[in-house]
C-alpha cells in the first residue's frame, strides 16, 4: 500500500494578508453595508445562537438578503485572495491548511462568481461536484453554502453519496448503504457495561462503522485496557468492523506504542489555531505525526486499509470557548473540514447540538447547521457521519432531533450513532440510537455495510425475504445471544444504568421502554431549572460566596462567558491569598448534583489535602458559574490549584441529572510554562485541566470521589503540571511522544 504524505504545513502557499474591505449594498432603498468579509459571511447565515453571541447575525430577514446578494456576487479568486486572519493579522495554521487545494481545478474556475458557481453545482453530477469541491478553500465552501436552501442541501450531498468508500475492515459510504458507529459509553468505564451496551448495538445491526467509546477516565492504563477489551469482543463475535476509543491522541499514540491495538486514530477538530492548541491541545505538526505512525505502526496498515483517522466537529466549539477569529460558526466548522480532508480519514462525524444553547438554541438551527455540516463535508470529500444531538439545557427536543435525522438520511449521510435507547449514560447528551438506524434502513431502503451484513446474516440478525429484500431476522434486538449463559446476560445486565429494556416493537422500542425513558428525560431536564441553595453552603458548610455577571439563569444558559467571570465589584474585592488549593463549588448546569453530592464528598476531599500539609482557601460558592470560571478566580486568588466541583448537564434519567464533576485547573508555574509550552505547541498557556467525571451514586460515589479527587491534587501539585503533561509525567513513554 502506498502511503500518502499531505503538504508539509509551510510548502502550502497562501496569499499575502490584506487590510479589511467594507462590502456595501443598496437593497430595497435602504443602505447596507458590512464591515469585512467575516462579518458578511456571519450576515448571510441563517441566524443562530452562536452567531447571535458573537455580533455576526442579520438583523432581520432584509438584512440577511443583502448580505447573500453580495456574498453571491463575490468570485471566487475574490475569496482566494482575502484570507481570514486571526487577531494578529496571522493566517494560522488550520486556514493555511485550508489552502491546500487542487490548483488546476482551482484555476478553471477562479472568476466564477459564488452565485455562479452555485448554478454550475446544481446542474452538474456528483463525479463534476467532488471534482470542485477539492479545489475550494473552506472559506469558498461556507459562502456558497449559505446561498443554499434546505432542498439543495439535500440534493446536492445527495449527489455526492461516495462509491469510492472510505476503508477499514468494512466500507462505508457505499450506495444504498447506512453505517452506524455503535458507542457503548458507561460513566465509569465498566468492562461488563461496555460488553452489554456493545452486544446490544450489534444485535440491532449496528457497529458497522466502528465500535467506538468515549472514555471517562484518559489515562493510559484505562484507554489500553478499554481497546484490549473491545478489540476482544469483537474477535469473539466476529463481527468485521474497527474499533476506537475516542481520548486525547497524545493518549492513543502512547497506547500504540505500547501495543494496544489503536485501529482508527481520533480526535476531535477546530476550525481555528487557538481552539484547537489551547483548548484540545493539539497543533497541525501533532497531527501529522499521528497519520505517519498510524500509517507506519497502526495494525490495519498491512490489511489494506487506506484510510485510519477519525475526527469529530460540529458547530460552535470556537465560539464557546471565544477563540473564533471574528468568524462564524458555519466557517469555522468548514475549515474543520479543510483540516480534517488533509488525513484522508475513515470516518468525519458531526455533533452540532452537543454543545448547548449558547451555539444552537433550538430545533431548527440546530437542524439547519446539520444539513449546511453534511454538506459542506461531503463537498469537501469527506466520508460524513451525522449525529444531530441535544442536551437537556437547550430546547432542542427527541421531535426535533427525529426530524433532522430524517432529513439527514435523504441527504446521504454515511452513518449515525448507536447511543442505546440514544441515552449516553457518560456524556450525558442525546445522539441517535441503533433502533433510529434500523428505522431509517427500513425506510429508505438502505443496508449495512457488505461485509458486515455477511456475518449479521449468519447470526440470524438479518435474513432475506423471498423477494431478495433484507428483513430483521429473529435475532434481531437481542444481546443475550452473545451470552454464555442467563447467568452472564443477567450479570452484565446489573452493571449498565438507565438500561429500561431490551423489549422491541419492530424496529423501536416497545411502548413500556419508549414511556421510561421520555419520563426520566423530563425529570432530568427539570434539574436545570432547580435553584443552588447557597445559603446552606455558606451557612452551614462554612463557603465564602463570590458572584458572576450571570446575574440570571437565563443569561447563564444562553451566553457562557458570563459564568466563566465573576461579577466586576466582586473580583475587586479578592486580594492574593497564595494557597496551594481552592476549592469552588457551582452550580454549573445542575444544581441537584451539588446537593445530593457535596456533604459525602468535601470533608473527604479537604481532609485529603489537609493531611499531606497543603494550604487551604475557604470553600468558595459562586451561584450561575461555568468551568472556566476557575481561572478568573485563580489568578485573582493567586492559588496555584483549583478545584471546580460543577454540576454536570443532567442525563438521560432522574439518578444521572444528579452527576457532579471535578475540573482540577492547574495555574502553570514559571518554571514549568516553557515545559508547557512545548508539550501543548502553546506558547501562551497559563492553565492546564485534569477532570473527574460523572460523580454520582451510579457513578463514581460522592465519598470514593472524594479520595479520587484528592490524590489527582496532590499528583498534580507534586509533579507541577496537569492533564495530558501529568500524564506523560506519570507514563515517561507519553513523553517520549509529546517531544
Amino acid at each position: 500500500m502506498s502511503i500518502f504524505c499531505p503538504t508539509p504545513l509551510q510548502q502550502i502557499d497562501t496569499p499575502a494578508s490584506t487590510d479589511p474591505k467594507a462590502y456595501d449594498i443598496l437593497l430595497m432603498q435602504k443602505h447596507y453595508r458590512f464591515r469585512n468579509l467575516a462579518h458578511l459571511l456571519g450576515a448571510a447565515d441563517v441566524s443562530k445562537a452562536g452567531d447571535r453571541i458573537a455580533g455576526l447575525a442579520a438583523s432581520d430577514e432584509i438584512e440577511r438578503e443583502a448580505a447573500r446578494s453580495l456574498l453571491s456576487q463575490q468570485t471566487l479568486q475574490h475569496l482566494y485572495d482575502t484570507p481570514l486572519t486571526d487577531a494578529e493579522g496571522r493566517i494560522d495554521s488550520v486556514m493555511r491548511v485550508n489552502y491546500d487545494i487542487n490548483r488546476a481545478t482551482f484555476n478553471t474556475l477562479r472568476q466564477l462568481t459564488l452565485g455562479e458557481l452555485k448554478d454550475l453545482m446544481l446542474a452538474s453530477k456528483g463525479p463534476r461536484i467532488r471534482e470542485i469541491g477539492q479545489a475550494l478553500t473552506g472559506v469558498m465552501v461556507a459562502a456558497v453554502t449559505k446561498l443554499l436552501d434546505v432542498h439543495e442541501l439535500i440534493l446536492l450531498a445527495k449527489r455526492l453519496k461516495s462509491g469510492a468508500a472510505a476503508q477499514a475492515r468494512t466500507r462505508v459510504g457505499l450506495p444504498g448503504t447506512l453505517s452506524s458507529r455503535l458507542q457503548p459509553n458507561h460513566p465509569t468505564d465498566n468492562l461488563a457495561g461496555i460488553s452489554l451496551l456493545t452486544y446490544a448495538g450489534l444485535s440491532m445491526g449496528a457497529g458497522d462503522a466502528l465500535l467506538g467509546l468515549n472514555p471517562a477516565i484518559d489515562t493510559v492504563d484505562n484507554i489500553s485496557a478499554v481497546l484490549h477489551h473491545l478489540d476482544r469482543l469483537r474477535r469473539e463475535t466476529g463481527a468485521p468492523t474497527q474499533i476506537c476509543v475516542l481520548s486525547h491522541i497524545k493518549t492513543q499514540m502512547a497506547c500504540l506504542q505500547g501495543g494496544a491495538p489503536v485501529e482508527i486514530m481520533f480526535q476531535s477538530l477546530a476550525g481555528t489555531e487557538r481552539t484547537l492548541t489551547d483548548e484540545f491541545d493539539v497543533t497541525v505538526e501533532l497531527l501529522d505525526q499521528a497519520y505517519e505512525l498510524m500509517q507506519n505502526h497502526g495494525p490495519l496498515r498491512d490489511s489494506g486499509a487506506e484510510n485510519v483517522m477519525y475526527f469529530e466537529t460540529g458547530q460552535g466549539s470556537e465560539l464557546t470557548y471565544n477563540k473564533h477569529n471574528g468568524l462564524d460558526m458555519a466557517t469555522c466548522e468548514a475549515l474543520c473540514y479543510g483540516l480534517a480532508r488533509r488525513y484522508r480519514p475513515f470516518m468525519v462525524n458531526n455533533v452540532t447540538g452537543f454543545i448547548g444553547p449558547e451555539t444552537h438554541l433550538d430545533n431548527f438551527e440546530m437542524t439547519y447547521s446539520c444539513l449546511q455540516d453534511h454538506f459542506m463535508g461531503k463537498l469537501m470529500g469527506l466520508p460524513m457521519g451525522m449525529a444531530p444531538c441535544f442536551t437537556l439545557h437547550s430546547q432542542v427536543t427527541a421531535e426535533g432531533q427525529q426530524m433532522a435525522t430524517e432529513l439527514l438520511a435523504a441527504a446521504g449521510a454515511n452513518f449515525f450513532m448507536d447511543v442505546y435507547l440514544g441515552n449516553d449514560r457518560m456524556l450525558a447528551y442525546f445522539d441517535t440510537s441503533g433502533h433510529d438506524d434500523q428505522t431509517l434502513r427500513e425506510i429508505h431502503n438502505l443496508e449495512p455495510a457488505p461485509e458486515y451484513l455477511s456475518w449479521a446474516m449468519a447470526k440470524g440478525i438479518f435474513i432475506r425475504n423471498e423477494e431478495g429484500e433484507l428483513e430483521r431476522g429473529p435475532n434481531w434486538g437481542k444481546p443475550e445471544q452473545f451470552c454464555a449463559s442467563e447467568s452472564d446476560y443477567q450479570r452484565l445486565l446489573e452493571s449498565v444504568p438507565a438500561a429500561y429494556g431490551f423489549d422491541n416493537a419492530g424496529p423501536r422500542p416497545s411502548n413500556q421502554v419508549a414511556r421510561t425513558l421520555r419520563s426520566n428525560q423530563a425529570v432530568a431536564r427539570e434539574a436545570i431549572y432547580a435553584d443552588l441553595n447557597v445559603n446552606k453552603l455558606t451557612d452551614v458548610l462554612g463557603f465564602r460566596q463570590l458572584i458572576t455577571r450571570a446575574n440570571t439563569r437565563e443569561t447563564h444558559l444562553s451566553n457562557p462567558e458570563t459564568g466563566a467571570y465573576l461579577d466586576t465589584h466582586c473580583r475587586l474585592s479578592l486580594v492574593p491569598e497564595f494557597t496551594d488549593v481552592q476549592i469552588l463549588v457551582t452550580d454549573g448546569l445542575s444544581a441537584e448534583a451539588i446537593h445530593h453530592n457535596i456533604e459525602q464528598l468535601l470533608p473527604v476531599l479537604q481532609d485529603g489535602l489537609q493531611s499531606r500539609g497543603y494550604r487551604c482557601g475557604q470553600a468558595l460558592v459562586c451561584q450561575y458559574g461555568r468551568v472556566k470560571l476557575a481561572e478568573d478566580i485563580g489568578n485573582a486568588l493567586q492559588s496555584r490549584l483549583i478545584i471546580n466541583l460543577i454540576g454536570e448537564r443532567p442525563g438521560g434519567d432522574a439518578m444521572a441529572s444528579r452527576s457532579m464533576s471535578a475540573y482540577l485547573a492547574y495555574r502553570v508555574a514559571d518554571e514549568h510554562r516553557q515545559q508547557a509550552a512545548i508539550f501543548s505547541g502553546n506558547p501562551d498557556i497559563e492553565w492546564e485541566y485534569s477532570v473527574i467525571s460523572n460523580i454520582y451514586q451510579k457513578g463514581l460515589p460522592a465519598t470514593e470521589a472524594g479520595s479520587v479527587i484528592a490524590e489527582k491534587a496532590i499528583q498534580i501539585l507534586t509533579h507541577g503540571a496537569a492533564g495530558n503533561r501529568l500524564e506523560a509525567q506519570l507514563k515517561p513513554h507519553v513523553a517520549a511522544l509529546a517531544g
